[in-house]
């Protein structure tokens, strides 16, 4: 008692002496280390036997976010390892549930409304980017009848008109943009292919008057708006910060820029323009079940989501196509081969029947989609206790899963597994051959079962390893347009540039620090482009 007297007298003199901000920090700190040692203990000493094994963690809140964030494959692959197909982790103080393998796609994609949600994750993320009533920010029922809306809109008759247009802008801009200034030099694939990818999706998809407007205005803010989706908008998308004032900003001259156009045209007649099969006609003209019309505020929120969320996955998509391409100048020349048997060597226009007919153009947009797939995680909140479940190192062991829990779906883990794709780590078009040495080993042996949500019968597809554009009630509608737009733009790019990397380059990494994932900029490689006769 002695001892700890002596002891407690000096540093109770010493604390008092302290400035104030020093006792604070001290206090912080102290603080801090309760809660590390309290985090630690609980992984330690009180384990639920019934929950997913915890990937360990030093911090709360904290937890395994960083080496999530920065490479969620490595993260991914090396619990797998450890424990097997399902675990939980701390994100940003979440408790995430991680389920790997198809199955684990198949018990998340395909979840029935009653058991996960996908409203509750994103909407915070979203609502203030698109607009209110529009994608995550409506009931499920109107969400569906939505997506019917705009995949009723994508027509083969669009389609074949989106073609033309698409490779008109793709070779307006190799010929004229800056980016790809000479005969020949150096381009940096990233911010031209962003660049490109608005021009060919607002062309097509939204219109000539929405296009035009890309020239000017709507680019800034198009770059405003794209700020909202920085990753520290999943805790605070309420904040006051710089980058979301300028978003809500940008957010509410978008829509009013929408609604102007609409304005224009109902004041025209409403006819629509012959030729012209944009989506904004479309929704136009649409109402929902219970007879009410698409206001015009929603058209243009809807018009806006549309723009956004295509432009992130197909300018990451076409960035790694000729990043790829770039490390392959035989595949290059043999996409171009396959155009001129098809279209002869004067290169007819491509149109949508021709690109039918280019195997070879698909499979390196397949191949591509198999290993850069824009969005690596899909989330879910969980609604209603579940189980599964999951094969572990040792054994079968069922879980369950609180509704304090979100769950995430990783598609691209089963794409990157040598179980399916031999060699799984490299790029080759030709895996998609039949036979191929390194073929897809369950190619053609998936089940498959179609569903209606409400907007069309759908593959539910959760079966097959290959799922860059998800399964269920959420799988991406934009599916065929995102093929009709990356194979266009590879057909016309293949005609008129050659592609290849620096001397002594490798091919970059994989930037993951926003919540599309895309190469690291900068992404240069050397064009050339070609002098022999192509069809005008």
């Amino acid at each position: 008692m002695g001892l700890l007297t002596t002891v407690a007298v000096p540093v109770e003199g010493l604390v008092r002496s302290l400035p104030l901000y020093q006792l604070i920090l001290l206090g912080f700190a102290t603080l801090i280390g309760a809660a590390v040692v309290s985090h630690v203990t609980r992984q330690l000493l009180f384990k639920d036997k019934n929950a997913p094994p915890e990937v360990f963690s030093l911090f709360p809140v904290i937890g395994s976010t960083i080496w999530y964030g920065m490479d969620p494959f490595d993260f991914f692959f090396a619990c797998k390892r450890k424990y097997g197909d399902v675990f939980t982790f701390i994100l940003l103080g979440r408790k995430v549930t991680v389920c790997l393998g198809t199955k684990g796609n198949e018990f998340i994609l395909n979840g029935k409304l009653k058991d996960v949600n996908a409203e509750e994750v994103y909407t915070g993320l979203t609502t203030p980017v698109f607009g209110q009533g529009v994608v995550y920010d409506c009931e499920n029922s109107k969400l569906m009848e939505q997506k019917k809306f705009v995949k009723f809109g994508l027509t083969l008759d669009a389609f074949k008109s989106y073609v033309d247009l698409i490779s008109a802008e793709t070779k307006q801009f190799i010929e004229t943009s800056p980016a790809f200034k000479g005969s020949s030099g150096t381009i940096d694939i990233i911010p031209a292919m962003a660049e490109l990818t608005i021009y060919t999706a607002s062309r097509s998809l939204q219109g000539k008057e929405v296009r035009e407007k890309f020239d000017s205005t709507f680019a800034d803010l198009y770059h405003d708006l794209d700020m909202g989706f920085a990753p520290i908008n999943f805790m605070l998308p309420w904040a006051p910060l710089p980058h979301n004032r300028a978003r809500d900003r940008a957010q509410k001259k978008m829509a009013e820029t929408y609604m102007a156009i609409i304005k224009a045209r109902r004041a025209a007649g409403g006819k629509r323009v012959e030729g012209e099969e944009d989506m904004i006609w479309n929704l136009m003209g649409c109402a929902y079940k219970d007879g009410t019309p698409i206001p015009d505020r929603e058209v243009a929120h809807m018009m806006i989501a549309l723009l956004m969320a295509g432009q992130h996955s197909s300018s990451s998509t076409s960035s790694w196509i000729l990043l790829r391409l770039a490390t392959r100048p035989d595949i290059q020349e043999e996409l171009l081969e396959e155009q001129k048997k098809v279209l002869g060597d004067d290169l007819r226009p491509l149109t949508y029947d021709s690109l039918q007919m280019l195997p070879l153009h698909s499979k390196v947009v397949k191949e591509t989609l198999r290993l850069h797939s824009p969005i690596h995680s899909i989330m879910r909140k969980v609604k209603s206790p579940l189980t599964i479940v999951a094969d572990t190192a040792t054994a079968t062991k069922t879980y369950q899963i609180p509704t304090t829990h979100t769950l995430m779906s990783a598609p691209g883990v089963t794409s990157r597994e040598s179980e399916y794709f031999p060699e799984p780590m490299l790029w080759e078009p030709h895996r998609w051959d039949e036979g191929h040495k390194l073929a897809y080993s369950r190619m053609g042996t998936e089940t498959e079962e179609f569903e209606d949500y409400g907007f069309g019968m759908i593959s539910k597809g959760a079966s097959s390893p290959y799922l860059p554009f998800g399964a269920g009630r959420h799988r991406c509608i934009g599916e065929q347009f995102a093929y009709v737009q990356l194979g266009t733009v590879l057909a016309t790019a293949v005609r008129l540039v050659k592609l290849r990397n620096l001397p002594g380059k490798q091919l970059v990494p994989t930037d993951y620090s926003s919540l599309f994932s895309r190469p690291i900029a900068p992404a240069v490689v050397e064009f050339e482009k070609r002098t022999e006769k192509v069809e005008k």
